[in-house]
């Protein structure tokens, strides 16, 4: 956590995380938009609870599968970073509140609940020895995920209570690192899809109709992508953002972003046979496909080197910056 108590003359976008590779991009945008910017690379170090923050808007994208890169308690200290400089009023951007959605997916379900959302029939279990019970309450097939994961890591399809006993029992099992493992209702969609809808400044960007033949793996940066003998889909069109995409899920979602505090948010659906949507995860750390985004021309961190610029120039004033890039 080094750099938090450094002392600048002027206000500047700090960008709170622990994945370099994720942040590329977003450099490439502050530079062509001249927005000013530090980055706070959330690992060892020193938070002084006496000390004030510097001025400045503050972006997190601590991840919930940080502990996949050996960060395992990244999350837990950003917790108490944005605790730091929620109390002395700096603007954050997916402060607190974002935070604990991103590394729980039961409270990202009991969150969307009051906006007429609705997930999948899920049951939390602590400890291996209930997923049977649970599954068989649900009824097969079931999909096991982690509470705390990311990047769809963990997800597993199971067709039977003989296939679900002979997987918690194998070397493939892997706990959450919470330790909540979900059992899930399985939601049969007519094609193998599911959709990802992208907000910036709270509000709708853009859907990208992700294919999911290849597995469950979703994330859309490249330094993401698992190599695959799959030939059903070719590369680059796993990824494909829809140039028109109207649905009643924008707003709901829209009013739930809003209501927790989230700025900036990739939100996941998978829709039945009857055309009934289900959110199933909320990403307040979210990335974007590049080759997706070429096709289309839109780009998420354009938007959110915007945002996070317009937000400073609004508190700190500086209109000319913005101006050398659209």
């Amino acid at each position: 956590m080094s750099g938090l108590h450094d002392v600048t003359d002027t206000a500047q976008v700090y960008v709170v995380h622990e994945n370099d590779a994720w942040v590329v991009p977003l450099r490439q945008e502050f530079a062509a938009r001249h927005v000013p910017y530090a980055e706070w690379f959330i690992d060892e170090g020193v938070l002084d609870l006496s000390a004030a923050p510097p001025e400045g808007v503050f972006y997190n994208r601590m991840s919930a599968s940080s502990h996949t890169r050996g960060h395992r308690y990244s999350p837990e200290r950003t917790a108490g970073v944005l605790a730091w400089l929620e109390r002395h009023g700096r603007v954050v951007v997916n402060g607190g509140r974002a935070l604990q959605l991103e590394v729980s997916k039961v409270a990202q379900y009991e969150a969307l609940a009051p906006f007429g959302i609705a997930t999948p029939r899920t049951i939390a279990v602590v400890g291996r020895s209930h997923l049977l019970n649970a599954a068989e309450q649900l009824g097969f097939p079931v999909i096991l995920k982690h509470n705390r994961a990311g990047k769809g890591l963990g997800v597993k399809l199971l067709y039977s209570r003989e296939a679900l006993a002979q997987h918690i029992e194998s070397a493939e099992f892997e706990e959450s690192v919470d330790g909540i493992t979900l059992v899930q209702q399985y939601i049969a969609a007519p094609a193998p899809f599911i959709t990802r809808m992208e907000f910036v400044g709270g509000r709708f960007l853009y859907a990208v109709r992700v294919d999911t033949s290849e597995g469950f793996e979703l994330c859309p940066a490249d330094v993401c992508q698992v190599d695959s003998t799959c030939a059903t889909v070719a590369p680059g069109d796993k990824f494909q953002i829809q140039r028109a995409f109207e649905h009643p899920l924008v707003s709901a979602c829209e009013a739930f972003l809003d209501a927790n505090g989230i700025g900036i948010a990739g939100i996941e659906f998978i829709a039945d046979a009857d055309g009934r949507a289900y959110v199933y995860d909320v990403n307040t750390n979210t990335n974007y496909n590049p080759d997706a985004e070429a096709k289309d021309g839109r780009r998420g961190m354009g938007a959110i080197a915007s945002y996070l610029g317009g937000l400073l120039d609004r508190h700190y004033g500086d209109p000319s910056r913005l101006s050398s890039a659209a």
